[in-house]
């Protein structure tokens, strides 16, 4: 390790100057942990995607606050923040472009109404929406699609989740779903 290198935890940090490409003003972060889903090209099928399982499982145990007719919107297993939400078509459909004009119109309804929903119960300050497509794109669960609602606020950043690999959740997942599910419209 360069003399100008530091260690946080394990995690290995790196001047960029050290390197012999042109340096940038980036400094790099080493996570070896990830590389699992660099390298693991495996993909849940029909009747192994947790995303093709949860409509068949009572709404508490699948974290689902929302069912439609095409598609419908649970909690995050995973979250970045409290309240993160994922909307999933029904049909095990890995690519946006691969929806149906109906499957696209509710994903989008749902959504619109998650950031409502997430706003009047937590008086969240912003929102990252979007949508990974494909492995290469960071798609955790690349086959079947899924877009991310995120709630953010102003003071949420931190750098808990980088030095310590930990992420401060103020509520349990089973409150915030009884919690959002609770202010969903009828």
């Amino acid at each position: 390790m360069a003399d100008d290198s530091s260690e946080f935890d394990g995690l290995n940090v790196e001047n960029s100057g050290d390197f012999a490409a042109v340096p940038d003003a980036f400094q790099r972060l080493w996570t070896p942990h990830r590389l699992v889903y660099v390298q693991d090209q495996t993909q849940p099928d029909e009747h192994s995607c947790p995303f093709c399982t949860a409509p068949g499982l009572d709404d508490e145990t699948a974290l689902i606050v929302a069912r439609g007719e095409h598609a419908y919107v649970l909690l995050n297993l995973f979250p970045y923040n409290s309240g993160h939400l994922l909307v999933c078509p029904y049909r095990h459909v890995a690519l946006y472009d691969e929806a149906t004009a109906d499957e696209v119109n509710e994903i989008a309804s749902l959504t619109q109404t998650a950031m409502k929903v997430i706003r009047s119960v937590s008086t969240c300050d912003g929102f990252n929406l979007g949508m990974n497509q494909g492995r290469i794109a960071g798609a955790g669960i690349a086959a079947h699609l899924h877009q991310h609602i995120v709630p953010r606020w102003a003071l949420d950043s931190n750098f808990l989740p980088i030095i310590a690999e930990t992420k401060a959740l103020p509520k349990l997942l089973g409150d915030v779903r009884r919690e959002i599910a609770g202010a969903w419209p009828a």
